[in-house]
């Protein structure tokens, strides 16, 4: 594994390309905003990999708290600029952690937000864990959204889920490689049936994989 497919790795890409990067996020993703329209209200939201707050600003609107976790202090930071612009921090909590360990409570969240972030872990292993930590937090009335980079976006030519490394060009012209596990549609499926998660929806959108997926009763689960 290079250091930058390496979970420090992917870090430090982050936190070294964070201030451009946002620049460059500025709105909310329509499938989430889709998502949202039909997603159960209150209690505590959750942004899975929240870059610069865009989605957790979103979630505000639906949740009586929102908590915004990101790998990256300098992507945690942006999102402190934004959420203090937007006016919403009181109800939005920012946190450095890992997707494949949640620090939140089994069956605490209500919605949940996993986007763009899936396909930076590293190893199948880790996002099949990322995937059951989703579950694990998620309420049994409670819904999320998991998204993933998909070999059926037009920049690919492969059927067959692939790492790669993608470049992010900084102003100045330096590039950064970015560290990108691709799905293929069917591969997503699979590392979701073998996570605690159940699917309500699967489909392929603007070159993505997404899922609206739910957590059974956690004694009902089966792997």
């Amino acid at each position: 594994m290079d250091d930058q497919s390496g979970r420090e790795g992917v870090r430090d890409t982050y936190d070294r390309i964070a201030e451009h990067f946002s620049q460059t996020r500025e709105y909310p993703w329509p499938e989430v905003e889709t998502f949202l329209d039909g997603a159960p209200t209150d209690r505590l939201a959750l942004d899975v990999g929240c870059g610069n707050g865009r989605h957790s600003e979103l979630l505000a609107g639906h949740a009586d708290r929102v908590i915004g976790l990101d790998v990256s202090r300098g992507l945690l930071a942006q999102a402190r600029e934004r959420i203090r612009d937007a006016d919403v921090r009181s109800a939005v909590t920012l946190l450095q952690g890992d997707a494949s360990a949640l620090p939140l409570s089994t069956d605490s969240v209500t919605v949940a937000v996993y986007v763009a972030t899936l396909h930076h872990l590293p190893d199948r292993q880790l996002r099949v864990a990322s995937l059951d930590e989703l579950a694990r937090v998620l309420s049994p009335d409670g819904r999320a959204l998991v998204s993933a980079w998909s070999t059926a976006h037009d920049r690919f030519d492969a059927e067959a889920g692939f790492d790669t490394t993608v470049d992010w060009t900084l102003p100045g012209g330096e590039t950064v490689p970015r560290y990108y596990h691709i799905y293929d549609p069917e591969e997503f499926e699979a590392d979701l049936a073998e996570s605690g998660l159940e699917v309500l929806d699967a489909s392929v959108s603007s070159g993505n994989c997404y899922a609206e997926v739910t957590a059974p009763a956690k004694g009902n689960i089966h792997k």
